[in-house]
């Protein structure tokens, strides 16, 4: 039998959407570096994505819970990556901020999920499946939850101290850990990106090792600031360029004019000499 609309709108708003669980679970932020690592993902992907989605269907996510399970306390349901990237949906929902994602109200999956390792990644390489021990639910590790229950299709984990990356790719229901290519990139597909490691400052910090974005020749994607230094470059250069040319013709036009002043001062009998019209000086 096919149930009404009604009755179907009952059953959904029997399981919680992102306005009625938790936003945060009260932990600390890991580390100080996790705020402006997230901000130079976003800021330079920003023109790719408004290139993918010309509809702004897509939503970010930084350090906000993905809930994938009711539980309660609601928020031991909910896994947080650092940084994820969902294609094809409403950056807002009914016109309110999202505040988490619900994937059993969304049913579209992140593309990419990217975790910044305060230690040496073994929290974010944690395989523990979700199982009864000893009477108590084990809570399982973010590693299963992403291979296993989200399928999130691209993984990474970025080992601050370190600088080192490991993508993870899934393929038939596993996490593989992908290879870098020829430039020491991770090519993310669907995204038309590369993703890897770039030393440099950013936001007063200093020197270190950041995760970033390519385009699939090998040129670094910009953030908004790295964009309007090059414009601002451009312009001088092309200013520079032009009083060059105008420094230039200034020069040509005093050579000639010392040129018309030398031959005035010849006799008409010298000019013919020298084959030139004494009328053309005139």
């Amino acid at each position: 039998m096919v149930q009404s609309p009604t009755v179907i709108g009952e059953k959904l708003r029997s399981f919680p959407d992102h306005t009625q669980l938790p936003e945060s679970d009260g932990t600390f932020v890991k580390n100080f570096h996790e705020h402006p690592q997230s901000l130079i993902l976003t800021d330079s992907i920003e023109p790719v994505l408004q290139e993918l989605h010309p509809d702004n269907h897509y939503a970010i996510g930084q350090d906000c819970g993905i809930y994938w399970r009711e539980t309660d306390p609601p928020e031991k349901g909910a896994e947080a990556p650092d940084w994820f990237y969902v294609p094809g949906v409403p950056p807002r929902l009914d016109g309110k901020f999202r505040r988490s994602y619900v994937l059993w109200r969304e049913y579209v999956t992140p593309l990419i999920a990217l975790e910044f390792a305060s230690g040496n990644g073994t929290q974010e390489r944690d395989k523990t499946p979700l199982q009864l021990v000893k009477g108590k639910v084990q809570k399982p590790g973010k590693f299963w939850v992403y291979e296993q229950i989200i399928h999130i299709p691209y993984y990474g984990i970025f080992i601050v101290d370190t600088g080192e990356l490991e993508i993870y790719h899934w393929e038939d229901g596993t996490y593989q850990q992908l290879t870098t290519n020829e430039r020491g990139h991770y090519r993310i597909n669907r995204m038309n990106v590369e993703l890897g490691v770039w030393r440099g400052t950013y936001l007063g910090q200093p020197e270190q090792a950041w995760l970033r974005w390519w385009d699939l020749q090998g040129n670094l994607l910009l953030t908004g600031k790295e964009r309007a230094l090059v414009a601002e470059a451009q312009t001088e250069q092309e200013r520079q360029r032009a009083e060059q040319q105008q420094q230039r013709a200034k020069q040509e036009r005093q050579k000639r004019q010392q040129l018309a002043a030398q031959l005035k001062s010849l006799t008409p009998e010298q000019l013919k000499k020298l084959g030139i019209d004494p009328e053309l000086l005139e």
